[in-house]
């Protein structure tokens, strides 16, 4: 599908099952005047297709589109608007909102609008891939098991954009990331896998052009192929053509120069996928691509009402891949930067919708029948945000077994936990251990939990705990966007303070909930930022802040929160406090306890106890499953005051300390004694002769 080039010309295949013509319009190299329009002759399936002898790679094209104006019907055909090839490897041109680009007339939404807006459409040039010449060398994909993986969630731009040991001209791009000063920071955490933000081709909703803002976090693509230009070096400001950015070759081979480089340090890449929706929006958008091509194929619409969209993403439209050519598109990208750019997995915005048939969510649906044949995506990471908007839409521990998800359940009660809000110590010990309520009867494994406290969407780990009420003012909707169920805790005072007390409760509860987060069973998320103390001012819906608000601020970075994150997870590597595998909480036939839950007297954790909301101290004595080995003992105290916490028999010493600002212990000695654990804290101890020290 798409444009392919064979040495002596190229071949053109398009989808529509219900066009009745469709023409290849030929442009100058700029893509501003229309050369040549031309029909294509093949019509076999649902697919038009024709070969243009001696055209090479360079060739600027766009595609018109006859058929029926019955929007009443779905069809949304105008051959007066140009339209971009859905297989686009690289596209041409910046869309600028201009009414022409609207099928329907503006003021008379029925009313087929005849402008021709081809001067100005997105338009497709023709690439070989092997034309761009990228050296991958010796570049081998780092292939780290789920188990073992430390995710860091991350938005390109926002990232370097303020690092001053990047050189200036990479900050904010594919090289920046791909800078070893970026490297160094990520391998001094001890992360080995990079999730980013969306980096396919996308655009900036008409809202919010109009109020000087953008869609910086990328949610709204539009080119499936592409990298976006934005995030590539020397571009210009954004009204500004987008051929004036480096040439399509130049951005791709950034693109991998980076890949290429996290991968020479062991850090798997991830992208944060959008296949729910497109940027063409509801019935009221424009006219770019899916729409005008075939409306009726590449959209949900409702049953009964086919003028209208359905919209379980709350963007307007709904890709639907229940039909197959709509399919092939997903998995053609998904494959193309797997083996283009060596990228190592997918993160999937709204993954229910893919998983959607005529009767709501199915975990054998065709999109996941046809990952789990593919060999070349079965190997790589699949993960899922398991939720969208429509009934049924919650569907966290219901996908296909091998894909992780991200769990909002872990986030939930790990915030409410330590933030006195409404939790118990029962929901409190399933989430550290792997969220075994909801994965393990599904026989999944407990890495399948992606476990986080912080995501880009919502507030920074520092504002969770500065703020009670978002302050989302800059985003022009009047303070009502984004969610107000945040579990935070400002610790006595809303926003900044200067109050010593709080400061120091503040930073307590940072180091608690990192290293709960790290420490768990599962596989944790950190957010970018937050290990150095990041702020938003309180805006826990930053999605249109491409400004200081979402940059790091490396010039304020908290040294000590990175030392004790790096501490964290040298221990989580070093002590692995909670394996690869569920525990039964029984004995071996040596008697040992894989997994024994402890009250403070040092009784065992059962009953009504666990729904015990009076207290929220516990400790967890973890063994290793089929192995007489020295145990571990994890120690919480999430009350508000100090408490004692009576040892297990045997020789103990404090592995990690989150009273201290480096996560060190001092501790060591006989158990059968009041060990003193501090408000708000967390104890890792190790027994004589366990070697888990990092």
């Amino acid at each position: 599908m798409g444009s392919q080039w064979d040495g002596k010309g190229v071949n053109f295949a398009v989808f529509s099952a219900h066009a009745q013509a469709l023409e290849l319009c030929l442009f100058d190299a700029r893509g501003e005047h229309e050369t040549a329009r031309l029909a294509l002759p093949g019509h076999t399936g649902d697919v038009w297709h024709g070969y243009l002898p001696d055209a090479a790679p360079g060739l600027v094209y766009g595609l018109r589109s006859h058929g029926p104006w019955r929007p009443d019907e779905g069809h949304r055909f105008n051959p007066a608007k140009l339209l971009l090839d859905p297989c686009a490897r690289e596209i041409v041109g910046r869309f600028d909102w201009a009414a022409a680009h609207f099928g329907a007339d503006r003021q008379h939404p029925k009313q087929i609008d005849e402008r021709d807006n081809g001067a100005q459409a997105l338009k497709a040039r023709v690439v070989h891939l092997p034309l761009d010449g990228f050296d991958w060398g010796d570049d081998r994909a780092p292939t780290v098991p789920l188990a073992e993986t430390v995710l860091y969630e991350l938005h390109v731009k926002g990232f370097s954009r303020l690092n001053p040991a990047v050189p200036e001209a990479l900050r904010g791009t594919y090289a920046g990331l791909g800078h070893a000063a970026s490297i160094d920071h990520l391998r001094g955490l001890g992360v080995n896998a990079v999730s980013l933000l969306p980096v396919h081709h996308a655009l900036d909703e008409e809202r919010l052009v109009q109020m000087g803002l953008s869609n910086y976090w990328g949610y709204n693509s539009i080119g499936f192929f592409s990298p976006d230009p934005r995030l590539a070096q020397q571009h210009p400001h954004q009204h500004q053509h987008l051929h004036q950015h480096a040439t399509g070759a130049a951005l791709r081979n950034e693109f991998r120069a980076m890949v290429k480089a996290l991968h020479a340090a062991g850090i798997e890449v991830i992208l944060d996928v959008v296949f729910n929706h497109s940027a063409e929006g509801d019935a009221a958008g424009p006219s770019i691509s899916f729409k005008g091509l075939d409306n009726a194929s590449y959209y949900r619409l409702p049953p009964g009402a086919p003028q209208d969209y359905e919209n379980d993403t709350g963007c307007g439209n709904m890709l639907d891949l229940r039909h197959p050519r709509v399919l092939q598109l997903v998995m053609d990208s998904l494959r193309h930067w797997v083996t283009e750019m060596h990228v190592d997995g997918y993160r999937f915005d709204l993954a229910t919708v893919l998983g959607r048939g005529d009767a709501g969510f199915d975990r054998r649906a065709a999109f996941f029948a046809a990952v789990a044949q593919d060999p070349l995506l079965a190997r790589v990471k699949m993960i899922a945000e398991p939720w969208d908007l429509g009934p049924g839409g919650y569907q966290v521990g219901g996908f296909p077994n091998g894909w992780a998800e991200w769990n909002d359940k872990f986030r939930d009660d790990v915030r409410a936990f330590w933030l006195r809000h409404p939790c118990t110590r029962g929901a409190f010990a399933q989430r550290l251990c792997g969220s075994s309520d909801v994965y393990q009867a599904r026989c999944r494994t407990p890495a399948e939990s992606v476990n986080y406290v912080i995501s880009h969407d919502g507030f920074t780990l520092r504002d969770l705990l500065s703020y009670e009420a978002r302050r989302n003012d800059a985003n022009g909707e009047e303070n009502r966007d984004g969610t107000s169920n945040n579990l935070s805790y400002n610790c006595g005072v809303e926003g900044p303070s200067a109050d010593p007390a709080v400061s120091v409760l503040r930073a307590r509860l940072q180091r608690a909930l990192i290293a709960t987060n790290l420490l768990a069973q599962g596989t944790p998320m950190l957010c970018a930022g937050d290990e150095l103390g990041h702020t938003q001012d309180g805006n826990n819906n930053p999605y249109c802040q491409d400004n200081a608000t979402t940059w790091i601020d490396w010039s304020d970075a908290d040294a000590d929160l990175i030392a004790f994150t790096q501490r964290v997870l040298a221990l989580r590597r070093a002590a692995r406090p909670f394996g690869p595998h569920w525990y039964s909480g029984l004995t071996d036939p040596l008697g040992l306890h894989d997994l024994a839950w402890l009250n403070g007297d040092g009784t065992a954790l059962q009953g009504q106890a666990w729904l015990d909301p009076s207290t929220r101290l516990l400790g967890v004595l973890i063994g290793e499953p089929g192995r007489a080995r020295a145990p571990l003992l994890l120690i919480v105290n999430a009350d508000p005051e100090d408490r004692t916490f009576l040892l297990p028999a045997g020789v103990w010493e404090v592995l990690l300390d989150t009273t201290h600002a480096h996560g060190l212990g001092a501790w060591h000695g006989q158990g059968e004694v009041a060990l003193a654990v501090p408000a708000a804290s967390l104890l890792l101890l190790a027994a004589a002769g366990a070697d888990v020290r990092p």
